[in-house]
């Protein structure tokens, strides 16, 4: 089956969307499939090999926003191609991602409606490049679009194309929820004039199918589910971890408001005040993770917490490792919990963390409470209850056997449902049901 998937940027950023896209689109071609993944705005950033390098970058992110400004619109939507090709040149969208994460999301709501609006939208002829792209040189037999933000597109290519266009749910009302209300509205309501040309929807869980269905105004029995996968290869399994070790808590996300790391911040502040923990206040915090320019004034008021408290000492922080560094990171500590404000639809950490053998404390909320129901590889808490948090950390801390049990549960549920294969087939499983006469 030829399967093209686009998937959108980051500006630089470790994007979990860009991140379970890339180690699909791998996993397809491991299981004989031509699976060609292509980058929407800015490459895309990814800490294993690049699935879609040498693809044209599409919708380059400098392209799209000279034809949205009411300085540059008239030029920029006039432009022949290879002054486009210039402003799509890959290390130069890399350069400019620097500046672009410090964007404020609420100021795209003209943006993304007119995204939303394809041929309609401001940016109809980067909509006709990536037609006539896909039509002379791909000729797919499915199109897997990354997000329901890119649906403006979706209209035109099912009438250019006549291939059936699923749509992953793994992050929308994220943004979405960014913008300002009025803008919401006029955005979802869009989506939902896109939804009548979109075949399918493929969400990363079930409590997310549940959710986007109505938030966006869908048919729930549109949206199948094909939880995460991850690679395991580069993960070190289940590792020795010495009992005369200072039990150490792990955070492994994005540095930034809606992953809760404030939460994790106050429990572990609250679980060494507790003078009956001998052993938990022996305790470290451990946490990594990628770190945008605009999020380093939170991250700042996390340190002075913790300097204020008193536990700088019992605190280490490792700034986004690359792959290797990420396998030791897991390897090092005994319990991982990013205790998310939003409903997080995949969980990737969670799946690395359990490649290594490690439990998890996570909130009852979105994908964590089936994906720990599936494997025993954990703990629920209340969602943003501190105390709470703080119990359940220190109970792991203090039952070695007991964290053992989890990591192992973890671990071997993981290798039997949730490695990158698993996601590749059950999302082959669901375009068969779209797509007549494949190749195998």
């Amino acid at each position: 089956m030829r399967i093209v998937s686009i998937t959108a940027g980051a500006a630089g950023m470790f994007c979990g969307s860009c991140m379970r896209d890339n180690t699909l689109a791998s996993a397809l071609i491991d299981l004989g499939h031509d699976a060609l993944l292509v980058p929407m705005y800015t490459p895309i950033t990814t800490d294993e090999v690049d699935a879609s390098a040498g693809r044209p970058v599409f919708f380059g992110g400098v392209n799209v926003f000279l034809q949205q400004s009411k300085f540059t619109a008239w030029a920029f939507r006039r432009t022949p191609r290879f002054v486009d090709a210039m402003f799509n040149n890959r290390r130069f969208l890399r350069w400019v991602g620097r500046f672009a994460e410090r964007t404020d999301y609420s100021r795209l709501g003209n943006l993304t409606a007119s995204m939303l609006r394809g041929l309609d939208g401001n940016q109809r002829k980067e909509v006709g490049k990536l037609i006539d792209w896909l039509k002379s040189d791909i000729r797919p037999d499915v199109v897997l679009m990354t997000n329901a933000l890119l649906s403006g597109m979706v209209p035109e290519l099912h009438r250019q194309l006549n291939v059936p266009i699923l749509t992953t749910l793994q992050g929308d009302d994220i943004f979405l929820d960014e913008l300002p209300e009025a803008d919401r509205r006029r955005c979802i309501e869009l989506i939902r004039a896109n939804d009548a040309f979109t075949a399918g929807y493929i969400a990363t869980s079930a409590a997310y199918a549940d959710y986007m269905a109505g938030y966006l105004g869908i048919d729930r029995a549109k949206i199948h589910v094909v939880h995460p996968g991850i690679n395991t290869k580069p993960h070190g399994g289940i590792a020795t971890r010495p009992a005369d070790r200072p039990p150490t808590i792990g955070y492994f996300a994005r540095l930034a408001p809606e992953k809760g790391f404030h939460n994790l911040v106050e429990a572990f502040i609250e679980l060494k005040s507790n003078p009956t923990l001998d052993r938990v206040r022996l305790a470290k915090l451990k946490f990594a993770g990628w770190l945008g320019a605009k999020n380093k004034p939170y991250l700042d008021a996390q340190l002075a917490k913790i300097t204020a408290a008193g536990l700088t000492a019992d605190v280490e922080w490792v700034p986004c490792p690359d792959l290797a560094s990420k396998a030791r990171f897991f390897q090092s500590i005994d319990v991982l919990s990013v205790p998310t404000t939003y409903r997080e639809p995949k969980g990737l950490y969670v799946l690395e963390a359990w490649a290594n053998g490690v439990p998890v404390v996570q909130p009852a909320h979105g994908s964590f409470p089936e994906l720990i129901a599936r494997t025993g590889g954990g703990v629920l808490v209340p969602a943003n209850d501190i105390p709470a948090l703080a119990k359940a950390l220190a109970e792991l801390l203090n039952d070695h056997p007991l964290r053992d049990a989890l990591g192992r549960a973890g671990h071997d549920s993981l290798k039997a449902s949730f490695e990158s294969r698993h996601m590749a087939e059950a999302t082959i499983a669901v375009l068969n049901q779209y797509v007549s006469g494949l190749r195998a």
